[in-house]
């Protein structure tokens, strides 16, 4: 397994082990982290351990027009409960998704670098997030890298039912009438699938960044 230096440097994502680890170490600079997220790769440790990046052989995401609305979320969005707000409070969506409990989770992998590392990216342009409000209170959000034509989420929260839910739908609206190509959602999990997300093969993957 590859130990990162200094050098502004990622070893072909082929390389990487059946669970998708490719490298160690290295930092969060702006620089490192934007050429990680161009080349497929994103960062996923815990507190006290070293950076550890990853590229999946299978790589989950949401194409635009496959989005899956159900019946009772459309109701949802029709009554118009929550409001949606884009890039209006980025740190507090990135602490919420840090801080909130997870059932069968024994902490966060949001550490306190990590944290900073994303606000450095916001500040400059390339993190971007999505906040819900109910009441003026902020209650569920998401945020990610936006390359351009693909936007790369990284964690969501939700304090309210559905909260979570209406974050990623508006944003995949947004991103559909600004014709991105699609919607990294990085590994899969059952509540991204069941909104339309889908896994692809790294390779193919590779080509729409």
């Amino acid at each position: 397994m590859i130990l990162l230096s200094d050098k502004l440097w990622f070893p072909p994502v082929e390389t990487a082990s059946s669970e998708g680890v490719l490298a160690f170490g290295g930092d969060l600079s702006p620089k490192r982290l934007l050429l990680a997220y161009n080349s497929g790769i994103f960062p996923w440790f815990n507190k006290g351990e070293p950076v550890v990046w990853y590229s999946p052989v299978e790589r989950m995401v949401l194409f635009p027009n496959e989005l899956k609305i159900s019946k009772s979320m459309k109701q949802i969005l029709k009554k118009d409960r929550f409001k949606v707000t884009f890039n209006q409070n980025f740190k507090e969506v990135i602490r919420s998704c840090k801080t909130i409990y997870r059932e069968g989770q024994g902490g966060t992998w949001i550490t306190d670098e990590m944290e900073q590392a994303y606000n450095k990216l916001h500040e400059l342009g390339h993190a971007k997030s999505v906040e819900v409000w109910l009441d003026d209170e902020l209650v569920g959000g998401l945020y990610g890298i936006d390359l351009v034509n693909v936007f790369c989420g990284e964690s969501m929260f939700s304090t309210v039912s559905n909260a979570s839910k209406v974050a990623f739908i508006r944003l995949v609206q947004k991103l559909k009438r600004e014709n991105y190509k699609l919607i990294d959602c990085q590994v899969y999990n059952d509540h991204l699938a069941s909104l339309g997300a889908r896994e692809i093969p790294r390779h193919e993957f590779l080509k729409y960044l």
